[in-house]
């Protein structure tokens, strides 16, 4: 069974598993536009991702009583760093971000360490 680990602030995307780049992506758009934002972003970002990765067929997110919560492919949890499906997912959401907030969003999570190549390598372009 898959434990989660304590993640340092300022460790290297590289050193992360798929799961906690997930988390600390989560966690940061959910902090800067809400769970129920965060929620929207991220389902339209996959519906557009899974076109280039079926991987993740098996990433869900819904609501549970009162909040937005998902659920991740147990590849998630075998990846150090960034995983092609979590590229694709990138890709899809840059665009969205930017859209909805200008740059805001983007700059918000290029600040974010373990985020910072991850979501700089991935185009604004839709």
């Amino acid at each position: 069974m898959w434990k989660p680990r304590i993640v340092q602030r300022g460790e290297s995307a590289t050193s992360l598993s798929g799961a906690a780049l997930f988390e600390i992506l989560w966690t940061e758009l959910v902090d800067l536009i809400g769970s129920a934002g965060t929620a929207v972003l991220m389902r339209r970002a996959l519906r557009r991702a899974l076109l280039q990765s079926a991987e993740l067929q098996e990433l869900t997110i819904g609501r549970v009583d009162e909040d937005f919560r998902y659920v991740l492919p147990p590849s998630f949890n075998l990846t150090m760093g960034p995983s092609p499906a979590l590229h694709h997912l990138a890709d899809e959401l840059r665009p969205l971000l930017a859209e909805l907030t200008g740059e805001v969003a983007l700059r918000h999570l290029g600040r974010v360490p373990e985020l910072q190549a991850w979501m700089a390598a991935a185009p604004l372009a839709s």
